[in-house]
């Protein structure tokens, strides 16, 4: 029996996958986007009108099988009839936290400079880290977020560990050996390789929804696939 050749998606092909991923996503305006790849790291360049639009153009170059990684370099551009003062911004994004049943409205300060809105403070869980952040991302009139709430540790290193470990066995990933997990003062490292991009952001999910978690750096590596 002859051994089946590999197939591995040439930077080519990704590029034209990615391409054909934003004209498909109605939420994105893809004519003002660039796309370049090497060696399976995608770089979406130009313009988008919104915070929400940057987000949504980098979860359609993630969904392209064979993609490694991205890298923004996407400008906000707001059009006229969505440009704000810091001041309204400032308002709307308080309004939007105090509507939120997860965030404590207490402990989330917000600072508003030229359309970027900073929000600081501590909670307890990453979750609600990302829920004050998800409220204001897709507000009208913001150029985009910068997330300074920092997690108030309520575990040690070890229990943090002993978590995600817990958490990964329960989703059942192929080979939990080839993961390696640290941790250091709340800041959780993944290393080792999974089999898609997929696999990789379902291991940074369950290492931040892990209570005492301040940050996650990943490291790990996607696996080419051979057929």
């Amino acid at each position: 029996m002859k051994e089946q050749a590999s197939h591995v998606k040439t930077d080519r092909q990704l590029q034209e996958d990615v391409m054909a991923e934003l004209a498909w996503d109605r939420s994105v305006d893809s004519a003002c986007i660039g796309v370049e790849v090497e060696e399976g790291i995608v770089t979406l360049s130009g313009h988008v009108g919104s915070c929400a639009e940057k987000g949504a153009a980098e979860s359609a170059a993630q969904r392209v099988g064979g993609v490694r990684g991205v890298v923004l370099d996407l400008d906000v551009v707001l059009p006229g009839i969505r440009q704000r003062t810091d001041e309204q911004i400032a308002k709307i994004v308080r309004d939007a936290l105090e509507w939120s049943v997860v965030v404590p409205r207490d402990r989330i300060k917000v600072r508003v400079e030229d359309g970027w809105v900073t929000l600081s403070g501590n909670v307890d869980w990453a979750y609600v880290r990302d829920a004050a952040d998800s409220s204001v991302r897709t507000l009208v009139g913001i150029k985009g977020v910068i997330d300074k709430i920092e997690i108030r540790p309520p575990m040690t290193s070890d229990d943090i560990k002993t978590h995600i470990e817990a958490a990964l066995q329960r989703r059942a990933h192929s080979d939990i050996r080839a993961i390696q997990i640290s941790v250091d003062q709340g800041t959780v490292t993944l290393s080792g390789f999974v089999d898609s991009l997929a696999e990789r952001h379902s291991m940074e999910h369950a290492a931040w929804n892990t209570p005492g978690v301040r940050d996650v750096v990943d490291k790990l590596e996607v696996r080419l696939a051979i057929n």
